[in-house]
Order: C-alpha cells, then structure tokens, then sequence
C-alpha cells in the first residue's frame, strides 16, 4: 500500500473512519467531533455544544460513524445513536442513551432485496451495537412530500386563481 494523503484530521485519536461515496471520508475523533472530509478538506462538521446547546462539551463523545451517501449514522460513548443527512449534517433521528453505554459501531441496512424487507416503508435502518451486547435496529421514518403532479395542480390553481384576482380587481384585464 501507498499513502497518498495524509492530514490532521483531529485533536487525539480517531475513534472510527468511514469511507462513501464521492471519495467523502467521515471520521469521529476523541476531541468530540464527527468531521465530512473531501481529501484534504473539511466539507463540514458536527460538535456537540453546537447540535446539543446546554450539553456539557465533555460529557459526550461519537464514537463511531457511517456515510451511506445520503445518511450518516453515529453511535456515542454514552449510548446515543443519532442520523444526519449526510450533505447538511441535519439531523433527522436521535434516541439519547438507546444503549446503556458505548455504542461500539453502526451499521446501514444495506440496499438490497433483504433490506428492503426491513426498511418496511421507511427511509433507513441503522444497526447499532454496543457494549451492553445489544444489536438495536433503528427506523428512519419516510419523511412526507408532495407529489410532483400534486405540485404542479396547485401552481396552475395559484394562476388561475391570480388571473381571475386581476380580472375582478382591473375589468378588462383580459
């Protein structure tokens, strides 16, 4: 093997590394931070006195991580287990203490005929273990959204609607 890169990814040691898709590389260090990187550069990153204001800055700690391309999957040394979009670290599932100690690694469902089974429905399944010797399987729920032709009926109401508006307030309009 040859290294063709190296850079200070954290304060200490790495607790866990990731790689996905796009050459993206997740890292979760002992300086309490969970950090997206493209070669050299940090993308964007995730502390926990900024997600979780009010939480003292050493009680917790990601101690491991997954970047399925769309979520990232992070498990604590406290035994939470949490799920970012990937792209904008916004976090969409988080069960404070979901283990009763260290989440030792995180899993995605992967996509194939089997997972599918799982999901049910839902948008992701994350496997966490952790030291209690639990296997947990966490659900992300399919988040709602408007059809594409639903969209588009209301945008052509919106302009008729405006047309008949200008008709009745200037006769003539049309």
């Amino acid at each position: 093997m040859k290294k063709t890169l190296e850079f200070k990814a954290h304060d200490g040691e790495i607790e866990d590394i990731a790689l996905g898709p796009d050459n993206k590389v997740v890292t979760a260090g002992r300086d309490f931070q969970c950090c997206v990187w493209q070669q050299d550069q940090l993308v964007t990153g995730l502390r926990w006195n900024e997600n979780l204001p009010g939480i003292p800055d050493k009680a917790y700690r990601y101690q491991a991580c997954r970047d399925s391309g769309t979520f990232l999957g992070l498990g604590t040394v406290t035994g939470s287990v949490a799920i970012h979009i990937a792209f904008s670290l916004q976090r969409l599932y988080y069960v404070k203490e979901a283990h009763g100690i260290v989440v030792t690694d995180v899993a995605f469902v992967p996509e194939s005929r089997r997972g599918r089974e799982l999901l049910a429905g839902n948008e992701a399944a994350l496997l966490s273990v952790a030291v209690d010797s639990r296997c947990k399987l966490h659900l992300l729920p399919s988040r709602r959204s408007l059809p594409v032709w639903l969209l588009l009926l209301l945008c052509a109401g919106l302009i008729v609607a405006a047309i008949l508006l200008l008709q009745l307030a200037f006769p003539g309009f049309l």
